[in-house]
């Protein structure tokens, strides 16, 4: 019986390394499973009866293999093991049809215990299905649940013989021999055939997990550059980095209309910015499905002497739209496997979902950079009225002094027009139009405010968003000092703190009430003298240019003075670097 055991236990082991029949194991069962589980597991009841060790008036008939049995025979064998895991594994449905398989199968070999045997496979079968159904809804069948439901099923087995065999005295005679052996081997069987089974599924979840572990790596270590979009430069550094960490000879990306990047064989002919080099890419933009080439005739490439033998080729899509291909070559077709086709499809899934998130992404910042300017634009109606009344008051009193503020009107406007189109300026660009602003309002209120600037060296160059001085100067001009007689101070200072730079207006007016100064700056507030809407534009234009990564602050007390300060990050604008120059042309 252990040497029929084995046998099995052999079979298994070696069908568990077929692609087929682990699919079939780890599977969900549809109709086509269950017939397949049918299938499998009948065969090996029919192995069972085969190998089975026949038994004559208690004495046992050396035979390699049973074609058929005398009349006052009985054979012991393993067949309910494969019955009852067939059952636990698929269902009653595929017990019934395991039990049918093995059953009839037995029948048709003969002996006094044919019939008792067939009920018997058929009834277990059907039960162990059941039993089966009812434990996996409450947790996974274990291995040792498994030999409990094969023993029980034996036992089932060894009773029926004795309700079913006439006469009794023989039958269980046959039962007192074969009964112990037969649910001892057949649950020891049982155990070692779960195991397999139990390594199959704990195996596949491994590849699973590895395979998801570095899909999702691979989509880590490409994010940053599929955030930019299809373009050579990005798709370069993603070709190269699956080339690194998959099994793949070549790799290569495309949008709808040329070749924006190939790494590996075939480099010589296989040219960036070129047109596609294969038909089949052809086809996949096409089709929008994946296609999988397994030799050189079916990649279709121009060259004669490509050495690409084999493909798989994967749309990249955008809203359901095929935007370009993502391509993995091998120079040897088998090197194409499952497992490869699987991780380059999870692959294409997941880089097509961070293109759209990158045009998710491109769109709120064109939406953002939109609202940006239009809070750029904003300029106080009454402060260009004041300005020509004043010079338009000069030009009867001091002429050249109308002149130059004329000058610095012209200076305060070119900036804010410069400003409205640019995301950063020179922080010397900002001064100059702070500058020009103090100017024109010196002009209206002389020796009413002393204005002191302290900007550190070596910072005139460094990029500020435009309107980010200007507008709290004006707001310690207008507010600070209002009716007060005593001459204000005002302080404007810029320095570099570690990586960041500090930008700081400074007053010392009647400061805010502190009711205030929880919201200024926050959200517009309703006042007599003013909504704090240049506060709150300047922090929305921080938030949409540097993130969390600038600050805004203000510290008031009331009597005393306002000091408002801006800290962003050095070296980064978030924009593009033309910005700058286009000041300086």
């Amino acid at each position: 019986m252990l040497e029929r055991v084995g046998i099995l236990v052999i079979v298994a082991f070696l069908l568990s390394q077929s692609k087929s029949f682990r699919q079939i194991v780890q599977t969900e069962h549809g109709l086509t499973g269950k017939v397949l589980l049918i299938a499998v597991f009948g065969i090996f009841g029919v192995i069972s009866n085969y190998t089975g060790i026949e038994i004559h008036h208690r004495s046992i008939v050396e035979q390699t293999w049973l074609m058929a049995v005398g009349p006052d025979s009985a054979i012991a064998n393993t067949r309910i093991m494969g019955v009852g895991i067939g059952g636990l594994l698929g269902g009653p449905l595929v017990g019934f049809g395991v039990g049918m398989i093995a059953g009839l199968h037995r029948y048709t070999l003969g002996g006094f215990t044919a019939g008792a045997c067939a009920i018997s496979s058929i009834l277990a079968g059907a039960a162990a299905g059941y039993i089966g159904r009812w434990y996996r809804k409450q947790r996974p069948i274990t291995p040792w649940f498994a030999v409990a439901v094969g023993v029980l099923m034996e036992m089932v087995q060894m009773g029926i013989i004795l309700l079913v065999t006439k006469p009794f005295a023989i039958a269980w005679e046959l039962v007192k021999i074969i009964g112990i052996p037969m649910i001892v081997i057949n649950g020891f069987g049982t155990l070692l055939f779960m195991l397999i089974i139990q390594t199959i599924l704990r195996e596949e979840e491994r590849t699973r997990a590895l395979q998801t572990h570095k899909a999702f790596f691979i989509a880590d270590q490409t994010l940053p550059f599929f955030r930019q979009g299809l373009n050579p430069e990005s798709c370069k550094k993603v070709a190269d980095i699956m080339l690194r960490l998959t099994e793949a000879d070549a790799v290569a990306i495309t949008d709808h209309r040329q070749v924006l990047a190939h790494v590996g064989a075939a480099s010589d002919h296989h040219i960036p910015m070129q047109g596609l080099a294969t038909g089949l890419t052809k086809k996949v933009l096409e089709q929008g499905k994946v296609i999988t080439a397994r030799s050189k005739d079916e990649i279709f490439c121009f060259h004669e002497h490509c050495p690409l033998q084999a493909a798989v080729v994967l749309p990249l899509q955008v809203h359901q739209k095929t935007v370009g291909t993502l391509k993995l070559y091998f120079t040897n077709s088998s090197r194409l496997s499952h497992v490869q086709q699987e991780l380059a499809e999870g692959l294409a899934k997941l880089f097509s979902t961070q293109l759209e998130l990158a045009e998710a992404e491109l769109q709120s910042k064109l939406l953002k950079d939109a609202e940006i300017k239009a809070l750029q634009a904003q300029v106080h109606p009454h402060f260009l009225f004041n300005a020509i009344n004043t010079i338009s008051a000069l030009c009867r009193t001091d002429v050249e002094k109308a002149r130059k503020l004329l000058l610095e009107l012209s200076v305060f406007f070119r900036s804010n027009l410069q400003g409205a189109r640019q995301m950063v300026i020179p922080l010397e660009k900002e001064l100059e139009h702070v500058r020009a602003y103090l100017h024109l309002e010196q002009a209206r209120f002389p020796n009413k405010y002393h204005v002191v600037f302290q900007i550190e060296p070596g910072l005139e160059r460094v990029c500020i968003p435009p309107f980010t001085l200007q507008p709290l100067v004006e707001n310690a001009v207008r507010h600070a000092f209002l009716r007060t007689k005593k001459q204000g101070d005002i302080l404007i200072s810029a320095c570099k703190k570690g990586e960041s730079l500090c930008i700081a207006v400074e007053d010392n007016g009647k400061g805010v009430v502190n009711e205030k100064l929880e919201t200024l700056g926050r959200e517009t507030v309703q006042s007599k003298e003013g909504t704090g809407t240049s506060l709150y534009n300047i922090r929305e234009r921080l938030e949409g240019i540097y993130g969390s990564k600038a600050r805004f602050s203000i510290e008031s007390k009331e009597g005393e003075g306002t000091k408002v300060q801006i800290t962003i990050p050095l070296g980064e604008k978030g924009v593009n670097e033309n910005d700058v120059e286009s000041f300086h042309r």
